[in-house]
């Protein structure tokens, strides 16, 4: 049973999403955003977090930031600030989802559940190894010779996505469809920057065994050499 931790000051929302959750099938843990909140995250080790960004104690983004600091768990954005700026800082600090209040229940359930079947499929298997760099997804790491790369969890993603296929060409639209999800509202453009952090990561790498290229007209592809 999967575990879902709810970060929400709101009890009246966090009891209907509690709801939903157990009859859906996952283990539910609910704090309402306060100085013990890292601390149910670390040692409930949830596979999945639905952070409101309004609380009293607080600020959701700085909790955000500290999640990303330990890894790559997913995490979806459940609050009233539905704003488009909102919804790009919430996506660009690391967040898998975004959902503005007040939203269905259902609707909820079915974000959840797409949000964990990307992250089980990025974790599949064991490592890929492309030369010096090697993909590890069960850690979700990558390291380039014995060195870790520094990525932000929307980077691995992508990286993670481009192993699996590698020497396939992949359209900016297909790319926002399988590693930011079918409801992002930043653009092709988030994909074009996506890719230039990557490049800068495997600068050492591009050129010499591989290079992350881009076909005009059509997209990106991970070609190996």
């Amino acid at each position: 049973m999967k575990r879902v931790l709810v970060i929400e000051d709101e009890l009246p929302i966090a009891r209907l999403v509690q709801v939903y959750l157990e009859r859906a099938g996952y283990e539910v843990k609910w704090n309402e955003g306060n100085e013990s909140t890292m601390e149910d995250f670390l040692s409930w080790k949830p596979e999945l977090v639905l952070l409101d960004l309004t609380l009293p104690a607080l600020d959701g983004m700085e909790i955000l930031a500290k999640i990303r600091e330990y890894g790559s768990c997913p995490l979806i954005i459940v609050t009233a600030r539905g704003t488009v700026p909102d919804k790009l800082q919430g996506l660009t600090q690391g967040a898998d989802d975004y959902i503005a209040k007040p939203f269905d229940p259902d609707e909820l359930i079915a974000r959840v559940q797409a949000v964990l079947r990307r992250s089980a499929y990025l974790a599949e298997g064991k490592t890929v190894r492309l030369g010096s760099l090697t993909i590890d997804f069960s850690a979700q790491l990558a390291l380039l010779g014995k060195e870790p790369l520094s990525l932000i969890p929307r980077d691995w993603q992508l990286l993670a996505f481009f192993a699996r296929h590698p020497n396939q060409c992949f359209s900016r639209d297909h790319l926002l469809d399988q590693v930011w999800g079918m409801d992002f509202v930043g653009g092709d453009r988030s994909v074009d920057t996506a890719v230039k952090r990557l490049r800068r990561a495997l600068q050492s790498w591009c050129g010499v065994e591989g290079d992350i290229i881009t076909i005009r007209g059509t997209g990106y592809s991970l070609r190996v050499y």
